[in-house]
């Protein structure tokens, strides 16, 4: 009941929070610049507000700390070292949305500062999780309900990448209108209930809050969007759902749950390596994946609902995979 109401609450905040932020970024004039190289119609939404993400992520983490101060005041602070881990990438993104805003154009930090500043917060996260007892060196099989014991390094190793490159993924998935609010949505609604579900209903609250968060941006990022949450948004959406996999100590459920991310970054691989093989041919219209079906006729509205559908159903697949554990 706690987790309905923060999230009825996040969205109610988040509302309140676009209407009067959107104001403000168009004022400081912090427009989206539109990519070259993508679809010549998108150019149209340049000048759309960007760094929008500061809505859900507000309204989650007040409503989070809110709705979780007793626990953390008991000692229970595992939802909150989560929500710091996907804050850091938050911040990461910003410096980037911040300074394409101020350069005008489309490009901030370069791919080796994101790599190393996600790096380093991948693994002092992992590392915090390990030394607060929330996860193990074991790697959990959903449906088959069996662990395999791994090394500490070779796991933190294998660990950092599978973060780096989820939060990525999330990032690539922000590219229509919508998409990976939309995405993510269920994605949070699946960790908030699995949490629940094993008892950590504090933890439980941190996505609940972002799924109410979510809803209430999309109010505003939904076709035609009125905002983009840029980097700061997605970066942090990234955060959060290789955060809250990795403090339910089951990562795997990431290839379940995170479908969509997975098949645009696997959209972007291939299409580069097979455009280098061949010396200029490609396999998708264009990538990721998500501009390959607009090229082909898409509208942004239909995207949005069947990659949505998608995950919805994927993380039911998923629940139905781990209630067993």
């Amino acid at each position: 009941m706690q987790a309905i109401i923060v999230a009825v609450c996040s969205f109610v905040l988040a509302v309140v929070f676009g209407k009067l932020l959107i104001p403000v970024l168009r004022a400081l004039k912090a427009g989206q610049s539109i990519r070259e190289i993508g679809p010549s119609w998108h150019n149209s939404k340049a000048g759309t507000p960007t760094m929008g993400g500061l809505v859900f992520i507000a309204a989650a983490a007040l409503c989070t700390i809110a709705g979780g101060w007793r626990s953390m005041l008991a000692g229970n602070l595992t939802h909150l070292y989560v929500l710091a881990f996907a804050l850091v990438f938050g911040v990461i993104g910003f410096l980037d949305d911040f300074m394409k805003v101020k350069f005008k154009r489309n490009l901030g930090l370069t791919a080796i500062q994101k790599l190393a500043l996600q790096l380093a917060a991948a693994g002092a996260y992992l590392a915090l999780l390990r030394w607060n007892g929330d996860l193990t060196c074991d790697l959990y099989i959903p449906f088959w309900n069996v662990s395999f014991e791994i090394n500490w390094i070779v796991y933190l190793i294998f660990a950092m990448f599978v973060i780096v490159g989820c939060v990525n993924a999330v990032n690539l998935t922000d590219g229509i209108d919508g998409l990976a609010s939309g995405v993510t949505l269920p994605v949070m609604v699946f960790f908030a209930v699995t949490a629940y579900m094993w008892g950590k209903t504090t933890l439980a609250l941190l996505p609940a809050a972002l799924a109410g968060g979510l809803a209430g941006f999309l109010v505003y990022n939904f076709h035609p969007a009125k905002v983009f949450m840029g980097d700061t948004g997605s970066l942090f959406l990234g955060g959060m759902v290789c955060g809250l996999a990795f403090a339910l100590d089951m990562p795997l459920v990431l290839i379940l749950v995170g479908i969509i991310y997975i098949m645009e970054t696997v959209s972007v691989i291939m299409q580069v390596t097979y455009f280098k093989l061949t010396h200029g041919k490609r396999i998708f219209r264009m990538t990721p994946i998500h501009h390959h079906f607009e090229m082909g006729g898409w509208s942004e509205v239909r995207i949005f609902t069947v990659f949505t559908g998608i995950t919805v159903v994927m993380c039911i697949l998923a629940f139905l995979g781990v209630r067993g554990r």
